[in-house]
């Protein structure tokens, strides 16, 4: 199941991949399309000076303003101001001027707009060598221009949008069916544990009445309440769970006195309590008790039977915090996270649930939060739980 999430992994990569290529080919290509129509108006700009200087010669009697709006009528797109060597403006073209602007305010907005120009591109210089002087003709890009250098980074933005609700709504919907699936076979669970615990309790009743060893029936009459809490937890996955506040310490010691008579004598348990009566939570208890529980269990097998478990409660700003250390193989760090994934198991039996289950009960029942906190490779591993 681990290699069927990998490979999930390994296949989203793939596919992330693949689309940077293409945004990353798509502005390449209109980048380089931008270039060549920028190389373009400026060619033709240049052309237009170049029509200026020659037609305005000592030998050349044609009005220069009448040469202009000639030479440029074929251009509508360019926006143009050609001025004199004080920046006068003494003519334009394609510049967006109100038809009823005053002449003054006209001059602002081409002031204005020779400014944005000297940002965008140099002048091109007209010199009038026969005539002494020189003129200056302002340009700046097209809208047609404009809108094509930003086009494909709107496009790419309207792309990852669209992608990410779709992702969101893939993933929501993804949830969704997992968790009809947790809940369909929580109860499934307990229904079925269900007639095996209603022989056992009847089983129970008649040893008690056939007078066999106490001992036995005690121990039997522990299993059977365990086995009770264990069918209501799997009841309370997907229904609302009823809360109650508890001492941390208490509801810890109660399962860690369950456990310590049912797994090897060689692992022990210490439950150290830094606050006291303060180590108040408001928990589901069947639904902790089974964290708890989860949790050393695994520890049990991490240390291979043998070793030693320490539970810590102490307070961290608004929460209390319960840290299970154990002094097992460790995880690696790389691990941290992977190790709360479905599927994830380092046992050759099992489905790798249990901290995928210890994380949903924490987190979605009790709002709460569980990660590891320190872990070094045959030293031990530290869970917190903060609630």
């Amino acid at each position: 199941m681990v290699d069927i999430y990998s490979n999930k992994s390994k296949f989203k990569a793939a596919i992330l991949a693949v689309a940077m290529m293409v945004a990353i080919g798509s502005i390449y290509y209109t980048q380089d399309l931008v270039k060549k129509l920028e190389q373009r108006e400026k060619k033709l700009i240049d052309l237009y000076a170049k029509g200026l200087q020659q037609a305005v010669s000592p030998n050349s009697n044609t009005d220069l303003t009448f040469l202009f709006r000639e030479i440029l009528d074929s251009n509508n797109t360019i926006p143009i101001i050609l001025t004199d060597e004080k920046g006068t403006p003494l003519s334009f073209l394609n510049i967006d001027i109100p038809p009823d602007a005053s002449e003054n305010e006209t001059r602002k907005i081409l002031l204005k707009e020779i400014e944005w120009m000297k940002s965008a591109y140099p002048p091109i210089v007209i010199d009038y060598s026969e005539l002494g002087i020189k003129n200056y003709i302002y340009y700046r890009n097209s809208k047609f221009l404009t809108r094509l250098r930003y086009y494909p980074f709107v496009q790419l933005s309207i792309i990852a949008a669209l992608g990410i609700i779709a992702y969101i709504a893939f993933s929501y919907s993804r949830n969704a069916e997992q968790n009809r699936l947790w809940v369909g076979l929580a109860k499934e669970t307990a229904h079925q544990l269900g007639t095996p615990l209603s022989s056992l309790m009847a089983w129970h009743e008649i040893l008690k009445q056939s007078n066999t060893d106490p001992a036995i029936v005690s121990e039997l009459e522990k299993d059977i309440v365990r086995l009770s809490q264990i069918t209501e937890r799997f009841s309370s996955i997907g229904s609302t769970p009823s809360y109650s506040r508890e001492h941390a310490e208490d509801a810890i010691s109660e399962v860690i006195n369950y456990l310590s008579k049912r797994i090897s004598a060689q692992v022990t348990f210490d439950v150290i309590n830094h606050i006291g009566s303060e180590d108040v939570i408001n928990i589901n208890k069947p639904l902790f008790a089974w964290v708890i529980e989860n949790i050393c269990k695994n520890a049990v097998d991490a240390m291979d039977g043998a070793g030693h478990i320490t539970i810590e409660i102490s307070k961290t700003d608004s929460h209390v915090a319960i840290d299970i250390a154990d002094t097992g193989k460790g995880i690696p760090k790389s691990k941290f996270k992977e190790v709360f994934k479905p599927g994830y198991t380092t046992k050759k039996r099992g489905w790798g649930l249990g901290l995928t289950l210890v994380k949903r009960i924490i987190e979605h029942y009790h709002k709460g939060k569980i990660f590891i906190l320190h872990s070094e490779l045959n030293k031990g591993t530290t869970f917190r739980i903060l609630l």
